[in-house]
């Protein structure tokens, strides 16, 4: 089969990249929407983080899918890994649960260590699952620190200096949503990447 015949197939495998990037958006703009109602009210957060948890594990799993083909790496291995993942950040908070723990924790502490269970959970899914997950677990790191203290954000003026924001540190979330966008955009680059290297892949195989 010629170059000019394989081509049409390969792209016709992959889904459109608007259709792509909708899960990591969805991600991101429903994380502003909670980290904004936990700023108001974190106590009354907590069923919110606990349905996110889930979703956000779908999304991993669903997400490191195409890079798991682009690396040659076994997809049922990658299935398997990715439960046992987020199997054990879910069982975590089970285990407090069932032991009591989370009856001696205030409705603002155990959503905050939800929220840090959720920011590992990520970060180390980008390290070894998928990279676009190391960004977004980031992401929530910072927003997980400010939710913390909210009155103690003199970070963001360091952080408003940096990029040229006037009186950062007097807006929280102003910060969270440009901090949102710049993860955003690197798990663009990531996922246009990946998406380079599947496409070469099956034109490779498509020719061969």
């Amino acid at each position: 089969m010629s170059k000019s015949a394989a081509s049409p197939e390969v792209k016709s495998k992959q889904s459109p990249l608007m259709v792509a990037i909708l899960p990591s958006l969805f991600l991101y703009v429903a994380a502003v929407i909670l980290v904004f109602f936990a700023r108001e009210d974190l106590a009354a957060t907590t069923q919110y983080w606990e349905f996110f948890l889930p979703v956000v594990a779908f999304i991993s799993i669903i997400s490191g899918w195409g890079q798991a083909y682009a690396f040659d790496h076994s997809r049922l291995f990658y299935l398997i890994k990715q439960l046992l993942h987020w199997g054990a950040i879910a069982g975590l908070l089970w285990l407090l649960y069932d032991h009591g723990i989370r009856d001696t924790l205030s409705a603002e502490q155990y959503n905050l260590v939800q929220l840090y269970l959720l920011a590992l959970g990520a970060l180390l899914a980008g390290l070894y699952l998928d990279t676009k997950m190391l960004f977004f677990g980031a992401f929530i790191v910072c927003c997980a620190y400010l939710v913390a203290d909210p009155a103690n954000s003199a970070i963001l003026t360091t952080v408003g200096d940096a990029f040229g924001v006037a009186n950062a540190q007097d807006k929280p979330m102003t910060m969270i949503i440009a901090a949102a966008l710049v993860a955003f955009v690197a798990n663009l680059f990531v996922l246009i990447a990946m998406r380079g290297a599947i496409m070469a892949k099956r034109g490779r195989a498509a020719r061969g």
